[in-house]
């Protein structure tokens, strides 16, 4: 079977689940063993979330690297453990219904379906088999040294601007016709990759996207939980 030569782009967070990177980490960090250290993680991934807020729709590098502090020397083999447990017992409950409707739609359509989440894999990898079929996944991965995480997001980081780039180097990977693929994109560090293909769509837009959507005349999609 000839792989299709267009893609359809969908950021998880905002357009496919309704939870994002600070959900995730104050899980891990809430279910470390001991209470001195859920103590801890907690107040880092605290210590994260304004600067989520602040710098999220413009700068998700370095808000997410703040975030999974959280994780560090944190065993890979818990992080493995708790990342099944929240996609099982709390994020697959956050699968918007639309955002699966827009994949089966694109994928009826013939695009190719590519994933990209601001989440780690051992958070997003356990939710796909509750997700209509992805082609690709794109995703954060932690720096595991001796079985434990560092904390340091491996480079590239998702979720940043460099996300566009990325799209286009993948089209030229798979012989796509970028003018022919679509993207769904929901902050503003979407931007790029929804720049980069011939069929934008912001949905569910934070406020910077929503004004450049605007400015730009892209169809934008609303829809709650």
């Amino acid at each position: 079977m000839n792989t299709p030569k267009r893609a359809a782009f969908f950021r998880a967070e905002g357009v496919l689940v309704s939870r994002g990177v600070l959900a995730a980490t104050a899980y891990y960090a809430a279910n470390a063993h001991k209470f001195g250290e859920r103590a801890l993680r907690l107040g880092l991934v605290a210590l994260s979330a304004p600067l989520q807020g602040l710098l999220g729709q413009n700068d998700r590098t370095l808000a997410n690297r703040l975030a999974f502090l959280a994780a560090r020397r944190m065993s890979e083999d818990r992080l493995a453990e708790l990342g099944e447990e929240y996609a099982e017992d709390i994020l697959k409950d956050k699968i918007l219904d639309r955002g699966v409707e827009l994949i089966k739609r694109a994928r009826a359509e013939g695009h190719r379906i590519v994933l990209l989440s601001d989440n780690i894999s051992e958070v997003i990898e356990p939710l796909l088999p509750h997700l209509p079929k992805i082609d690709d996944l794109v995703c954060n991965r932690l720096e595991i040294v001796d079985g434990e995480a560092t904390g340091k997001l491996l480079d590239p980081v998702v979720g940043s601007h460099g996300d566009g780039r990325w799209a286009q180097g993948y089209a030229e990977r798979q012989g796509l016709d970028l003018q022919a693929c679509t993207a769904y994109g929901s902050h503003g560090t979407d931007l790029l990759l929804l720049a980069a293909v011939g069929k934008p769509c912001a949905v569910n837009p934070d406020f910077t996207l929503r004004r450049s959507a605007r400015e730009a005349d892209w169809p934008v999609i609303e829809y709650q939980e």
